[in-house]
């Protein structure tokens, strides 16, 4: 997967380029100030394969060792359905979302409720229930 260009529009679906968007929080820049944005920018770091980025903003608790990305497996667009708390002022939140990919020369989507928390004072990937 090769690096997001700065002035490309960012994989996460908010109209903005990259530059302006998730890749400060993935050259570490800038902390994402919800969960709903973590979200995105761990949606555009799978597009662009930040596996280090990933990990480091997984939960302590839950994160793997080491996370290998299916190089066959490109990231197309992010549906956030819904969200709950994991605002500014909160600790807790989630996120419900659609991630569209194609795999093979087929598309899909994995649609995922996921649950994030803020650990020192950063927001982190706890785990999530995929149902597709």
């Amino acid at each position: 997967m090769a690096a997001m260009d700065d002035g490309a529009r960012c994989p996460c679906g908010t109209g903005h380029t990259y530059g302006d968007c998730c890749g400060p929080l993935h050259r570490g820049a800038a902390r994402a100030p919800t969960a709903e944005a973590l979200m995105r920018s761990r949606f555009s770091a799978f597009a662009a394969g930040e596996t280090a980025y990933l990990l480091a903003t997984w939960h302590p608790r839950t994160r793997p060792a080491d996370l290998g990305l299916d190089p066959d497996q490109r990231w197309l667009r992010l549906d956030v359905l819904a969200t709950g708390a994991g605002g500014p002022f909160d600790d807790a939140g989630t996120v419900e979302f659609a991630a569209h990919y194609r795999r093979a020369g087929r598309r899909g989507t994995q649609r995922e409720l996921s649950r994030f928390a803020r650990v020192g004072g950063a927001w982190v990937y706890v785990d999530g229930e995929v149902s597709g």
